[in-house]
């Protein structure tokens, strides 16, 4: 079984810069509030660090 991350969204994307706003779509997230569970790859770790202010990690599974 692969690991996972799951995230939640705390911030708006609105007034960031458009390359912020993708990655939130690219990690399936673009409201405040929704969840989103994703591969824990280091693509993914990178899209996270972008946007770290606008993001929290909820759990992390083996």
């Amino acid at each position: 079984m692969a690991k996972t991350i799951k995230l939640e969204q705390t911030g708006s994307p609105i007034r960031r810069e458009n390359d912020q706003r993708a990655t939130l779509v690219g990690l399936r997230l673009n409201k405040i509030g929704r969840v989103s569970e994703l591969p824990d790859t280091p693509a993914t770790h990178g899209m996270i660090r972008k946007v770290q202010h606008l993001v929290r990690v909820v759990d992390s599974k083996k």
